[in-house]
Parts: structure tokens; sequence; C-alpha cells
């Protein structure tokens, strides 16, 4: 017999004493906050009546929302916002007029950005660079389409940061039970190691183009990235993120030399097409172009990122202008490297035949030495981004789940295990690049393959997240933003499976699979909504929450309260037949690709 289903598995938590002692230690901690809003508040009133400088004055509703216990974690998680750019102090409000909102923005400025810039790492650089060696142009309208999508899903991210305080594994692990936890957890490790490995086989391949050793480039660039990530500064590791993010502007006359065809490139972006037609290659590609640029560790990298950098929900619509920035940034970016890779081959034998992104930057070394050298700076520099934001994103996750003291803010000696975390996964990565003839091709394979599949899970468990009141409270999903979640995950789905039937059949075409998959998903929908319909009589009228009559200065200082505080989540029918049915898909694909993974390095063996 079957397991019945269940919503929730309710992880066990400090009763009675012990609970009551943990949310007054919660209330303490916060109370010291408001007294240092407090006390900023009479500093800045007796700096102006000396004609200092003009500091806000905390108000009432702030110093209340201080004082209210919160689920945020870490001690480490409160307190002025240090960034980059400029620094936010703790109490200070929003001032009108457009000079004060763009110095809050730039100090904002970061965690949407570099999400977004390390997406277009070395595995996305060698994706697009293939898309425009084998199909020139034609596929920049895939690209354009990806904005949409990139906002939405990293919007709802950054809503559940800055009011929740708890990083997104462990939210799905409070909300939806030990399984989704550990599986989330889990995956998000295997899936990010693998991307990792890819990231130091960037960096060898774009050094191989200077002549330097990959026993040379790979030890270096991972020593590089420990030292930055445990510096014990979060603004110093940001810096060094917008240093790199800067060397990679140099795509940009890189572009301008590889002489672009500027009415072409204008008629791919609106008119969709494939040069030489549909055929199962080049669907695969786009779905590598969509698994690339739109991955899961994003969401847990973002989220984690916003809450260290100590971002609140008075702040979101900045951290907004930062996501929707990056997202046009990742895109831009990206179409610039196909650009250079349609130069790179037009007029010779090679297009129509990529290899890797090496062999890109070969091809352009035929044009002109320095187009060769900016290609391999671009792929050194997008892997050395990846590479820090995908460890960091799962240390992030490990100290989430497990309750270690998890922040950029704390120095090596006061969370130790969260920085070992990252370290052992840059050396671990980095040693597997250097073992002789290991199967990189395979595992460069094995990570499009399991992104494919891990995708959806993690956007269903996103958008499940932003319709729990309890969870966002006045900051939940509005209805037309479920319904285009809706489509953009409907469409995930389609490609997670078409990639998945590919990878276990290739004999099958996979425009066919797709078209038979979205068929199965529209049938399955229309016979979901009915029966939704004629059981809508039988379900309790829903109760309105007081978070739905909050007014908008409540709303800016609501943040969810304590995990124990929460009620337990109610599932509907529909929204527990979906989860079973996703749990037993995720579980046969991801034991499929395991055996495929085991035939195909035992046949290479």
């Amino acid at each position: 017999m079957s397991e019945s289903p269940q919503p929730r598995d309710i992880p066990e938590r400090p009763q009675g004493p012990e609970q009551d002692a943990a949310l007054q230690r919660d209330g303490a901690r916060h109370h010291d906050e408001a007294t240092r809003a407090a006390h900023s508040s009479r500093t800045s009133r007796a700096a102006r009546a000396q004609g200092g400088d003009e500091r806000p004055v905390a108000t009432v509703a702030q110093r209340d929302a201080l004082t209210r216990p919160t689920a945020v974690l870490d001690e480490a998680h409160l307190g002025d916002i240090e960034g980059a750019l400029g620094r936010i102090r703790l109490g200070d409000e929003q001032r009108s007029g457009w000079r004060r909102q763009l110095v809050t923005f730039l100090a904002i400025m970061g965690p949407g950005l570099i999400v977004m810039v390390g997406d277009n790492d070395a595995g996305g650089v060698a994706t697009y660079a293939q898309a425009g060696q084998n199909y020139g142009y034609s596929l920049l309208w895939v690209l354009l389409l990806l904005i949409p999508v990139l906002i939405v899903n990293q919007e709802m991210v950054v809503r559940l940061g800055a009011v929740t305080g708890v990083g997104h594994a462990r939210l799905i692990n409070e909300r939806f039970g030990r399984f989704w936890g550990t599986f989330s957890v889990g995956d998000l490790f295997l899936l990010n190691f693998l991307t990792i490995v890819t990231e130091f086989i960037g960096v060898s391949l774009a050094l191989a183009y200077f002549g330097v050793s990959q026993y040379i480039s790979v030890p270096a660039a991972a020593l590089i990235l420990i030292v930055i990530t445990t510096s014990g500064s979060f603004q110093r590791w940001e810096r060094a993120m917008f240093l790199f993010i800067a060397a990679s502007l140099v795509i940009i006359p890189l572009a301008w030399m590889s002489h672009p065809r500027w009415s072409q490139i204008g008629y791919h972006f609106v008119v969709p097409g494939i040069q030489g037609g549909v055929n199962s290659t080049a669907v695969l590609l786009i779905i590598a172009i969509v698994g690339t640029t739109v991955a899961p560790w994003q969401l847990f990298f973002q989220q984690s990122n916003v809450i260290d950098k100590r971002i609140t929900p008075r702040f979101i619509k900045y951290e907004r202008g930062d996501t929707t920035m990056g997202a046009f940034v990742v895109v831009i970016g990206a179409s610039l490297i196909l650009v250079a890779a349609v130069y790179a081959v037009r007029g010779t034998s090679l297009a129509g035949h990529f290899t890797d992104a090496l062999g890109v930057a070969e091809a352009l070394r035929a044009k002109a030495y320095v187009l060769g050298a900016l290609f391999a700076i671009v792929l050194l520099d997008a892997s050395i981004i990846g590479a820090a934001a995908v460890t960091l994103s799962t240390s992030y996750a490990f100290g989430d789940v497990f309750n270690l003291k998890h922040s950029l803010h704390r120095s090596f000696r006061d969370a130790k295990a969260f920085y070992a975390t990252y370290a052992v996964m840059i050396a671990a990565a980095a040693g597997i690049v250097l073992i002789p003839h290991a199967p990189l091709g395979l595992l460069t394979e094995a990570v499009q393959a399991l992104a494919g599949v891990l995708l959806p899970s993690a956007s269903v468990f996103l958008l499940l997240l932003c319709n729990d009141i309890e969870v966002l409270g006045p900051w939940m999903n509005r209805r037309w933003l479920n319904v285009l979640a809706g489509v953009i995950i409907s469409v995930l789905l389609v490609l997670s499976g078409t990639l998945v039937v590919d990878t276990l059949f290739p004999s099958f075409n996979a425009a066919a699979t797709a078209i038979w998959i979205a068929i199965g998903m529209v049938v399955s929908g229309i016979i979901a909504a009915i029966y939704l319909q004629m059981t809508k009589s039988r379900r309790p009228p829903r109760q309105p929450h007081p978070a739905t009559t909050m007014t908008a200065a409540e709303r800016l200082n609501w943040r969810m309260p304590p995990l124990a505080l929460l009620k337990p989540v109610q599932w509907s029918t529909g929204t527990k037949l979906g989860v079973l049915t996703l749990r037993a898909y995720l579980v046969v694909s991801v034991l499929l690709l395991i055996v495929k993974a085991v035939q195909l390095g035992t046949s290479h063996s």
C-alpha cells in the first residue's frame, strides 16, 4: 500500500520554557537593535542642533517593528547595510529626492547584479558561443524571452529574503517537511559541485590560450576564490565581485570589433526562427540556453545574499531594480558572446562545428590575436564569478539547514564550518579538473541534464512559498503574478521533460517529444481544473488574514515571525496531487539519469 500524502512533516521544536526562552532571546536581541536606533535618532537631533550632518529620526513604526521577534536566524544578518558602493545605517529612513534614491540604490545594488552576471558562467559562455557558431544570429530571440523569466523568478526570491530573513533551503525544510528539505539541499550540493567543476574547466581553457598550464591556473584561481570569500567582510567580498564584473565589460569592445550586422541582429531578436530548420539538435541547444540562464542555484544564492546584506522590506523596490538591471545585463552579455562567436567562424569551415570555448578563442585568434585574448578573458572572468556565486549558494544552504553561523560579515574563526564548506568544495572541484583523463565532457553533460530535471521543482516550491501567507503576509504574490509564474513553470516542465527523454533515449525526436509533453500537460491541466471546479463546494470558505488589511507603513515594517510560531501549511487536494506527481517525476528521472551516466562512464572507460 502506498504511503498517504502528508502535507507537512513537522520538525521537532523546543516546547514550553525552552521555546519561551528562545522567543525572549529574540525579543531581547531586537530590543537592543531598537535601543541603538533610538540612540541614533537622539544623536542625529543633537547633531542638527549643533549644525552637524543631518540624520533621519527612526519612526515609531520602525522601532516597534524592531522590538517584535522575527525569524532572522543569525545576529550577523542584523545591522547596517554595507554595500560595495555605499552604506545605509540602521534606523535611516528613505528620504525623497532623486539624489537620495540614487545613493540608496547604489548601496543596495549587488545581489541581483552578481547573481545574474554569475549566471553567464563558463557553461553559459560555451552555450552562447555554440549557438552563435552553429546557428548564427537565429537564436537571439530565445535570449530576449528569458528576461521576463529571470525577473519573475528572482523578484519572488527578493521578497522571500527581505521579508523572512530565512534562507530558501530552511524555508522549504520548515514548510514542506524533511523530505523536501533534504532533497533540496542534496540536489543543490550535487548540481552545484558539478557546476563548480565546469567553472574550473573554463579557467583551464581560458588561460590555456595564453599558454598557462592548468596545474598553475586552476590552483591559483581556487586560492583567489578562497581568499576573497574568507576575508570576514561582506563589503570586501562584494567589492571584489564588482571588480570582476567590471572586467567582464571587455565583451563590449570584443563584440564591437566583431563587425556585428545590426539589421540581422535586430531581426532575429524579435522574429523566432532556427537557422537550418527545426531539428533535435537545435531544440536541445535551446533547452541548454534556458537551463544555463535560469539555474536552481540562483534562487538559493540571491535569497541568502539579500539576507546577508541585511536588506529589509523597506528596500525591496531598490533590490527589484538591481535584479531587473541584472536580467538585462545577463541577456546583453550573452548576446554579445553570441555575436563574437558568429564573427569567429564567419566564412570558415568551422561554422556549424562547435567544439568548446577555447575553440572559439582560437578561431578569433585567426582574425586577430587581441580578439581571441579578449574572449579568453571573458571566459576566465565568467568562470571565477560563477564559481564564487555557485559555491557560496551551497555554503549558505548548509548553514541554513544545519543551523550553522553563515554570514560573510563573520570572521573565519567565528564561522569555521561555513567557510570550511566553501573552501572544501572549491578545492575538491579544482582537484577533479586536474585528474588526468577525468571524464570532464561527461560531467558537463551531466550538469545540463541534472539542471533541467531540478529547475521545475525549485520553481514550484518558490511559487508555493510566495503564496504562503504565514511566510510572506502582505507581500504574497498577486494573482496576475501567479498566472505568469504558472506559465513559466509549465514551459520549464516541458523543456525539462524533453531533456530527460532525449538524454535517456537519444533516438527520439526532441521537437516531437516537446510537443507531446506540452499536449499532455494541457490535457492534465484541463482535467485538474474540472475536478477542482466540481469539488469547489466541498472546500471550506477561506478566512481573511490580518496581513491582507495592513496599511502601507505596516507592510513596509512587517517581517515573518519566528518559524516556531507559524501555522502549519494547509495544502489543497490539487496541491497535494501536484507535489506527489512532482516527487515521483524527480525520483524516477534522477535514478534514470544516474543509470545513464554509469552506462556512459562504463562505455568510455
